[in-house]
C-alpha cells in the first residue's frame, strides 16, 4: 500500500506527502542486510510499529515504487539521500532484474531469494523465493511500466524492460 500511496502523491502533486511515505517505506520496510534473502526489497507486510508481519516482497510494490519515483524525480526533481528519486528507482530495477541469490534467515525460517523477473521470459515473478518463484500473477503484470522503464530506466536493461511490456501485455 505504501508504494500505490505514493503513486497518488505524486499524481496529485503532493509532495510532502510522497516523501513521508517514501521515508516511512525505506526506513521501516526495506533490506539493506547484505545476507537477507529480500535485500533490495521490501516487506509486503508490516505493522504500523515497522514490524514486518512477512519480509519478502510483493513484486506488484517494487513495480509501483520504482514507477513512483521516476514520477517524482521528472515532477520534481532529485534531492538527496533516498530523495534522490532517479537513482533509487534505477538501483530498485537493477535489483529487480538481477539480484543474485542470497540464501538467510526470515522471520518464516532459513529462505533464498533472487530477482524478481525471469530472465527468459521477461515476466514478473509471483515471489523472488527460489521455492515458490517460478511462476507469475497477473495481476503483477505491469506493462505500461514496463515501457516506461524502457524508456527511463539503466540504459544496459532497456531492452529488456522492452520485452517484458511486449511479454505481459502477450500474457
Amino acid at each position: 500500500g505504501m508504494s500505490y500511496g505514493m503513486m497518488i502523491a505524486v499524481q496529485l502533486n503532493q509532495r510532502a506527502e510522497f516523501d513521508a511515505l517514501w521515508n516511512w517505506a525505506r526506513s521501516h520496510m526495506y533490506h539493506s542486510d547484505t545476507h537477507h534473502p529480500a535485500k533490495g526489497f521490501f516487506s509486503w507486510s508490516v505493522n504500523t510499529n515497522g514490524v514486518p508481519n512477512d519480509e519478502m516482497p510483493a513484486p506488484d510494490g517494487e513495480e509501483y515504487f520504482a514507477t513512483a519515483l521516476y514520477f517524482a524525480s521528472g515532477r520534481w526533481g532529485n534531492g538527496d539521500g533516498i530523495y534522490r528519486y532517479r537513482a533509487e528507482a534505477d538501483q530498485l530495477l537493477t535489483d529487480m532484474r538481477h539480484r543474485e541469490l542470497i540464501t538467510g534467515e526470515t522471520r518464516a525460517g532459513r529462505m533464498t531469494a533472487g530477482a524478481l523477473f525471469h530472465p527468459d521470459y521477461a515476466m514478473v515473478r509471483f515471489t523472488p523465493d527460489v521455492a515458490n518463484r517460478e511462476h507469475t500473477d497477473p495481476s503483477y503484470q505491469l506493462p505500461a511500466f514496463y515501457e516506461l522503464w524502457a524508456r527511463w530506466g539503466p540504459v544496459a536493461d532497456r531492452e529488456f524492460w522492452a520485452r517484458a511490456a511486449t511479454a505481459g501485455r502477450d500474457f
